[in-house]
């Protein structure tokens, strides 16, 4: 799914949200080439240029989420869950930790052993970092989220300092374990729900609005 279409179905889930009109969702997408910044990021932290950019075929988005600057792509999970903190814990700290913890579960399933590292928010596998979490809070409800790199081209990362940190990154492809997008997407899927104590239910999003 293109960003800006994700960006837009998830500012439609977060008013429906807000009316009380759906449940708390989890969008899970992989995204073409896009390097996004957040709202407390560098642009300094931007490598290249426009033009640079444009040859490489990665597109450029600013965005209310916090953290620095990241790049999504293809081979890579991006999470995006739309969540009420009212009716789970109204506690911006124990939700990224959660979401961290999702990912830290989902990860051992494939026998990579992740963590935390003190004052740094994401999931790490020694100094690598493997998935960024930046997320936005409105009203309590929750959009942005978390990329976890499962086959990333991790060759994309040249055109930023990822999160605004001179650390290396990693994906789980680069430790040893070969698996797809879907598969992933389905044990992150159920160590949400189990984390966050809801039951998933999965939907498959229409081509024609995935495409867009």
């Amino acid at each position: 799914m293109e960003y800006g279409a994700a960006l837009a179905l998830q500012k439609q889930f977060e008013r429906e949200r807000k009316d009380g009109l759906i449940p708390d969702q989890l969008l899970l997408v992989e995204h073409p080439h896009v390097i996004t910044l957040g709202r407390n990021g560098h642009i300094e932290h931007l490598l290249a240029g426009e033009a640079v950019l444009g040859r490489a075929g990665i597109g450029f988005f600013p965005t209310d989420r916090g953290g620095d600057i990241t790049y999504h792509g293809p081979g890579q999970l991006v999470g995006y869950p739309i969540m009420d903190l009212r009716d789970w814990k109204r506690d911006v700290g124990a939700y990224v930790r959660g979401v961290e913890q999702v990912l830290i579960d989902s990860l051992a399933e494939f026998g990579i052993a992740a963590g935390r590292v003190p004052k740094l928010t994401g999931v790490w596998v020694g100094d690598r970092k493997i998935a960024a979490i930046g997320v936005h809070i409105s009203r309590w409800v929750t959009s942005h989220g978390f990329a976890l790199n499962v086959h990333t081209d991790l060759s994309y990362f040249q055109y930023i300092v990822p999160c605004g940190l001179t650390k290396p990154v990693t994906s789980m492809a680069q430790l040893g374990a070969t698996v797809d997008l879907p598969t992933v997407s389905r044990i992150v899927a159920a160590h949400f729900g189990r984390v966050f104590d809801c039951e998933m239910l999965m939907e498959e999003m229409p081509a024609a609005l995935s495409t867009r």
